[in-house]
């Protein structure tokens, strides 16, 4: 049995991934700024009060613990000299890490962030994921790196009432994949984690953003409709707002980063993900 700390362990990523760690019998303590919150997600976990940009209380937090599961973000509306999860909190949690011998870092990282560069597209919260990545790579910590395709889960967040919202322009296939088969693969990756490791995560099927959104409609059990705004409306509203300029170019990366099929070895050792677009829809 491992001894766990989570670092993200509510929302719609974080909370399907800590409930599969914990289904399997591992000792998974959660690292919390808000424990009521998180108490009322996992009432039986042990909950530790800390803040990630607290180098400090996140020493006393790691203490005892074998791995880290790391699920962060740059939150939509922030701006780039605002403190990061991804860079200063990062920063943070490896000096600690290192200070109080944690023995691995699970790190949830994305496969859009390859996207920057590409095309003239140039994104310092892109860059800032892409950091991430190396500053774990480079920490001297043993690591496992998981690079999903986009959640279907992200659809939750586009359902507003009866209308389901897009921005117009998709372009790429999306192996999209569920929070449970992702957490199941964490799960198996931690069982057999030996060195480092890096799996991409991806669902069963291709889909471009809009193929996906029509694949909804027809499936849920009720009633949805689809609403599309112009990119270029929303690239235009983006000057006057952070947040929806930080919509604009997480859209702009979703629907042209050129993904490919790269599942095979993650599947051969992990499992193949069991949840279709389909199943999913059903749910909604």
């Amino acid at each position: 049995m491992k001894k766990i700390l989570v670092i993200g362990s509510t929302g719609l990523l974080g909370k399907p991934t800590t409930q599969q760690l914990i289904l399997i019998g591992n000792e998974v303590n959660l690292l919390a700024r808000n424990p009521a919150k998180t108490r009322e997600s996992f009432p039986g976990n042990r909950i530790i009060e800390s803040d990630i940009f607290n180098e400090d209380g996140l020493r006393e937090a790691f203490v005892g613990h074998d791995i880290l599961y790391i699920n962060l973000s740059v939150a939509a509306g922030t701006k780039k000299s605002d403190l990061q999860p991804e860079r200063e909190g990062i920063q943070n949690i490896l000096l600690a890490a290192k200070k109080t011998g944690v023995k691995r870092i699970a790190y949830l990282s994305s496969l859009i962030k390859n996207y920057q560069g590409m095309n003239g597209f140039d994104w310092w919260a892109l860059k800032i994921k892409n950091d991430a990545v190396n500053a774990v790579k480079n920490s001297g910590i043993a690591y496992s790196i998981f690079y999903p395709s986009t959640f279907m889960e992200t659809f939750i967040n586009l359902v507003r009432g009866n209308n389901l919202y897009l921005v117009s322009g998709s372009k790429a296939p999306m192996w999209m994949i569920s929070a449970e088969d992702y957490g199941r693969q964490v799960n198996r990756a931690l069982e057999i984690a030996d060195g480092n490791q890096e799996f991409v995560i991806q669902g069963l099927e291709p889909f471009t953003w809009d193929e996906a959104a029509r694949h909804i409609v027809q499936h849920a059990k009720r009633k949805l409709s689809i609403k599309k705004a112009p990119m270029g409306l929303v690239k235009l509203l983006g000057i006057f707002s952070s947040k929806i300029n930080y919509a604009a170019n997480i859209l702009t990366a979703l629907n042209h980063y050129p993904e490919k099929f790269e599942s095979e070895e993650t599947w051969a050792k992990l499992g193949k993900p069991t949840v279709t677009l389909k199943d999913f829809a059903a749910r909604l």
